[in-house]
């Protein structure tokens, strides 16, 4: 078939750079997102993915993302709390009472507030997937109480609230990239990790600590970002059509994300790992310490009650 040189060009390319593994179910939310930006804008959007870290890290990608080099990708909400710093409102302790709260947050007001914050960084979000909460993982005892993690050495992202977080409930906070977990939990370099039980199980650090307990300290979601250097390039049309697209996987991706976590717990009950549901009241009185350090901040202290405001 052929085209002229004007159709052909017609068709905007756009390239999605990100770390996780194709079975991911964010990467599935995203496959969602390349599928119906195609479809919505008839075939003149074309979104191609680069999974597995292929083009570098969450930082590194983001950096891109700024220079132009690179169209979009997908990163967690601490990731961009290092660039935008109204995102580390998300990562406080136990800010969201459940699930519900947490998406009713991030889909109101409060959210797309986030969502714009990046812009003046040359970040624009474009959605939040779902990524669960993150719970403690050990590999010698259990974690039942706070006071478990005493003396104990958990890995964590390299992200201030995270550390604080670690730390204010009695841990010892190692920040350490993902990458390198396995081999340190391994050689006992950290005691244990936190994460969400799809990141357990695709990383196969449950193939070495045994006992996950299910504290559920931290709700931090995933963003769907776009480089406002390349949003620029765009027709007021294809932005629209970007966005209709994000809606639609956010949609999609919850339900990926429901049915993984199913899954997950299956296959780690099956692998003889323990699941712990400690007593998170105390967990959360414990980490309070971390909120209250934004008591003289008073663009947080605002984003705070607004959250804790939302139905």
């Amino acid at each position: 078939m052929m085209y002229s040189c004007s159709e052909v060009t017609e068709t905007k390319r756009v390239l999605l750079a990100h770390t996780l593994p194709i079975s991911h179910p964010v990467h599935k939310g995203m496959e969602v997102f390349a599928e119906e930006a195609e479809r919505i804008s008839g075939g003149k959007l074309s979104v191609k993915i680069f999974p597995d870290g292929q083009l570098g890290s969450e930082r590194e990608v983001l950096e891109l993302l700024q220079i132009g080099s690179i169209s979009m990708t997908k990163v967690s909400a601490a990731a961009m709390s290092n660039f935008a710093p109204k995102y580390k409102v998300l990562g406080i302790p136990y800010i969201f009472r459940d699930h519900e709260h947490l998406f009713n947050v991030l889909e109101g007001p409060v959210g797309k507030e986030l969502l714009q914050a990046g812009s003046e960084f040359l970040l624009q979000g474009l959605c939040f997937y779902d990524a669960g909460s993150r719970s403690f993982y050990t590999k010698e005892k259990p974690i039942v109480e706070p006071d478990d993690l005493n003396g104990m050495k958990i890995r964590v992202m390299n992200d201030q609230m995270s550390v604080s977080m670690v730390n204010a409930l009695g841990g010892s906070a190692t920040p350490m990239s993902y990458g390198e977990l396995y081999t340190a939990l391994q050689q006992g370099v950290v005691d244990g990790a936190e994460n969400n039980p799809p990141s357990f199980v695709t990383s196969r650090h449950y193939e070495i600590c045994k006992y996950y307990s299910l504290d559920e300290h931290s709700s931090l979601p995933d963003v769907l970002v776009i480089g406002t250097k390349f949003w620029n390039t765009l027709s007021p049309q294809q932005q629209e059509w970007l966005q209709q697209a994000a809606d639609a996987s956010v949609v999609a991706q919850k339900k990926f994300w429901k049915d993984n976590v199913d899954e997950c717990m299956v296959i780690l009950e099956d692998a003889g790992v323990e699941i712990i549901r400690p007593d998170k009241s105390k967990f959360a009185e414990k980490a309070s310490i971390v909120k209250e350090r934004f008591a003289n901040d008073p663009e947080m202290t605002s984003l705070i009650e607004r959250i804790e405001q939302q139905k």
